[in-house]
């Protein structure tokens, strides 16, 4: 049975490996550098490595937003955040599966009156406007020193060739490994409290519930890349500014360093060693990191080349993806539970009320029958 709920999970990945491989090479497509063929095997490689490696941390911020602690709401969820960029795939719109499967929750929160913490919410919201920021300032600096490295060098133009397609194979490898591990909380988030995976072996080598899970929604992502992401290439490979190899080798670096910061946990923890502030874990938009990425080399040159109406309709949809995903989940647990007469949460929303039972700590009182159950809610602030 969970398979079944599941499937809604596995077509976010599917829909995710759709919209964000462009993220990864379309600008190496669209430079003409790398054959589409080429870069969704190597991203659906690396992507599933990078889900299951590194996978855990940015899905503990999603976990604290909301727990979706039902299988048939997790399944409602993640659909309602498939279908909302699958939809905008459709539309050739890159767009942020971080804020689809953010409305989501929120949709559910909402429907389920269960609290949502803003303290996550306010971080993974602040990440929507670093994220794009950053990744323009980091391919400015990027570029800069590139081209004082080539210029310098006096790499002939055929050599220099063969180094961006190099080059581009390698950081399309990292910037698909910082892929699954940032947004592999996105596909598979919400069904870990309902997973039935157990921790294992395997030749020695110890792996989680969680990772089993992460390697499920890999594989779906991986495929998604393969079968259907030529449409997303395009808009980021041709239609909002035209690359040139070095660029475009440039934007791929930039947009995976701001995922692999956001979901590294020894980079935070190395922060902490030295005493300075940890960066959140949180899933953020390659899809935003990509065309902050490309809006940097735009402002570099001058603004010149940019199509911002093709800016304006991406702008658009990261508005339009999480109120949509959210109100679609809204509307489909009511007749997930009112029609279909389906369990949406463990608790009954009527049977739920809040009692400060401790001083700083929020509990859940549930009433069942003549017993009355006090047990910590997932939420304190």
């Amino acid at each position: 049975m969970f398979f079944i709920y599941l499937s809604s999970g596995l077509f976010l990945g599917w829909s995710l490996g759709a919209n964000d491989a462009a993220n990864v090479f379309g600008t190496a497509v669209g430079s003409k550098m790398l054959r589409l063929r080429t870069v969704a095997i190597i991203c659906g490689i690396f992507v599933i490595l990078g889900a299951v490696i590194s996978g855990a941390g940015p899905t503990q911020t999603l976990k604290e937003l909301g727990a979706v602690d039902a299988m048939a709401g997790s399944f409602m969820v993640a659909l309602s955040a498939a279908f909302t960029v699958w939809r905008m795939t459709k539309l050739k719109i890159p767009v942020s599966t971080s804020q689809a499967i953010v409305g989501a929750i929120i949709g559910w929160n909402l429907y389920t009156n269960s609290p949502t913490d803003l303290n996550s919410l306010t971080k993974i919201v602040l990440t929507w406007i670093v994220c794009p920021v950053l990744a323009a300032l980091l391919s400015m600096v990027i570029y800069l020193v590139v081209r004082l490295i080539v210029n310098k060098l006096k790499i002939h133009l055929l050599r220099l060739d063969t180094y961006n397609r190099v080059g581009l194979i390698i950081v399309g490898a990292f910037g698909s490994y910082s892929l699954g591990a940032n947004n592999i909380a996105n596909v598979m988030g919400v069904f870990i409290p309902v997973s039935p995976f157990k921790d294992t072996s395997l030749l020695g080598i110890n792996i989680s519930g969680a990772q089993q899970l992460f390697f499920i929604g890999g594989v779906a992502i991986a495929v998604g890349a393969y079968t259907y992401s030529h449409k997303v290439i395009d808009t980021v490979g041709k239609s909002l500014m035209k690359i040139s190899p070095v660029s475009a080798l440039v934007v791929v670096l930039s947009q995976a360093l701001v995922l692999f910061i956001f979901a590294s946990e020894r980079l935070r923890d190395l922060l902490v060693s030295y005493g300075l502030p940890p960066l959140p874990l949180v899933p953020v938009s390659s899809s935003q990191a990509i065309v902050g990425a490309i809006i940097g080399l735009g402002i570099l040159k001058g603004g010149r080349g940019l199509r911002y109406r093709v800016l304006g309709e991406i702008s658009l949809g990261w508005l339009i993806t999480p109120v949509m995903a959210g109100i679609i989940a809204f509307v489909s647990l009511f007749f997930l539970q009112n029609v279909f007469k389906m369990e949406i949460n463990s608790t009954k929303v009527s049977d739920v009320r809040y009692n400060n039972v401790n001083p700083g700590k929020l509990h859940r009182q549930t009433n069942i029958g003549q017993q009355t159950l006090v047990k910590p809610a997932i939420f304190t602030y």
